[in-house]
C-alpha cells in the first residue's frame, strides 16, 4: 500500500530533499557529543553506578530520535509531495464511415482465421478504436441487406454490434448493391465534410432489389468515397455448406470475387480497392485505409495537483510533541 502511494507522488521543489542529509550529519554530531564528559561528580567509589541497566537509561536516546524523525517529515513537506490528476479532452472534425459487410453462407470459408467473416469482425473493431473521433455505421448484407447499427458516436455499442454479427437471419445471397445502397442511405442526411463507406464481400452479385451499378450511382451523387475490400485466398476454399437434410458438410468451394465490379465501384466514387487473401493482409488493408482518411484531432490535457504535504506535517508535530513529552516527564532533568 505505502508502495503504490509513494508511485504516484512527485516533488514539487524536488532539491529540498537534499537538507535530509543534515539527519546522518546531526546523528553523528550527537553520538560524539553524548560520548563526552558533560561533568564531573567526586564519590568514593564507582561500585554502585557499574551495572546500571534501568529503562530510562536503556530508552534515553528516544527524544532525538523523535526530533530527527520530526525534521524528517518537515523537510519532506516542504519539498511539496503532490499527486496529479490528468484529464483529456479529445476534440477533432470526424469523419462519417459506414462498415458495409458481407455475412453471406460463403463468409463462413475457412481460409482465415478461424473463418472470413469472424476475421473481418475483429479488424472492423480493432478499426473503430482507431477511429474516437468519427461516427461509424454499420450494415451487413447477404441476399438483402440490414443496418445492424445506424451511424453514431457510441463506439461502445458499434463494437457490441460488431461482435454479434450473424447472418444467419437474412436470405442468403451476395446482394452487394442493396449493401451499398443502404450504406449510402445511412449517410444521405451526413453533415461531415468527409463521408466513406468500406464495403467488404467474398462474392458476386447475386441477389437484392438494387443493382450494383445503380448503388454506386448513388454513393457518388452523395459524395460518398467507397473503398471496396475483396476477401478471399485464391482458388478454393473449405466452406461449409449444408445439405438437404440440413447437415453441414466441409467441402471445397472456388474463391469468385468480382474484382472488376469492386474496382470500379472504387474508382467512380475516388475510393480504392483492395484484396484481402490472408488475415494479415486484412488488418494491413484497414490499417492503410485508416491511414487515408485521416481526423483532424486536437488532444488537452489537463493536469490537477493536489497537495500530500499535510500528513507529513502531522506527523512531525506529533513526534515534537511526544518529544516535549518525553522531557518533561519521563527524562526530566533537575539542576
Amino acid at each position: 500500500m505505502l508502495k503504490e502511494y509513494l508511485d504516484h507522488i512527485e516533488f514539487a521543489y524536488p532539491r529540498v530533499l537534499y537538507l535530509l542529509l543534515l539527519i546522518p550529519i546531526l546523528a553523528g554530531w550527537y553520538i560524539s557529543y553524548s560520548g563526552k564528559t558533560r561533568g564531573a561528580i567526586k564519590v568514593s567509589s564507582l561500585r554502585s553506578f557499574r551495572n546500571t541497566n534501568s529503562f530510562k537509561s536503556k530508552l534515553r536516546h528516544i527524544p532525538f530520535v523523535l526530533r530527527m524523525l520530526a525534521l524528517a517529515g518537515i523537510i519532506t513537506a516542504l519539498a511539496r509531495p503532490q499527486t496529479h490528476n490528468d484529464e483529456r479532452n479529445v476534440e477533432g472534425e470526424g469523419i462519417d464511415i459506414v462498415l458495409c459487410i458481407d455475412v453471406s453462407g460463403s463468409m463462413l470459408a475457412q481460409d482465415f482465421h478461424p473463418n472470413r467473416l469472424e476475421a473481418a469482425k475483429r479488424v472492423a473493431g480493432e478499426f473503430v478504436q482507431q477511429r474516437p473521433t468519427d461516427r461509424i455505421g454499420l450494415v451487413i448484407f447477404a441476399g438483402e441487406s440490414f443496418t445492424q447499427c445506424p451511424v453514431t458516436s457510441d463506439h461502445a455499442v458499434l463494437e457490441q454490434q460488431i461482435m454479434q454479427i450473424d447472418g444467419g437471419f437474412l436470405v442468403d445471397g451476395t446482394a452487394i448493391g442493396s449493401g451499398l445502397a443502404t450504406s449510402a442511405d445511412r449517410l444521405k442526411n451526413s453533415e461531415s465534410k468527409s463521408k466513406v463507406i468500406i464495403l467488404l464481400t467474398d462474392g458476386e452479385n447475386n441477389g437484392g432489389l438494387i443493382d450494383p451499378v445503380t448503388a454506386k450511382e448513388i454513393a457518388k451523387s452523395l459524395g460518398i468515397k467507397v473503398y471496396t475490400i475483396g476477401i478471399g485466398s485464391d482458388g478454393y476454399a473449405t466452406t461449409p455448406v449444408p445439405g438437404p437434410d440440413g447437415r453441414v458438410s466441409m467441402q471445397q468451394e472456388k474463391v469468385n470475387i468480382d474484382e472488376t465490379l469492386l474496382k470500379q465501384i472504387a474508382d467512380e466514387t475516388d475510393g480504392k480497392y483492395f484484396r484481402a487473401k490472408g488475415d494479415q493482409s486484412l488488418s494491413d488493408i484497414y490499417g492503410e485505409i485508416d491511414q487515408l482518411e485521416k481526423t483532424k484531432i486536437n488532444i488537452t490535457t489537463n493536469r490537477r495537483y493536489t497537495e500530500r504535504f499535510h500528513p507529513l506535517v502531522l506527523i512531525a508535530i506529533g513526534f515534537l510533541f511526544i518529544e516535549m513529552l518525553l522531557r518533561l516527564t519521563v527524562f526530566r532533568q533537575f539542576p
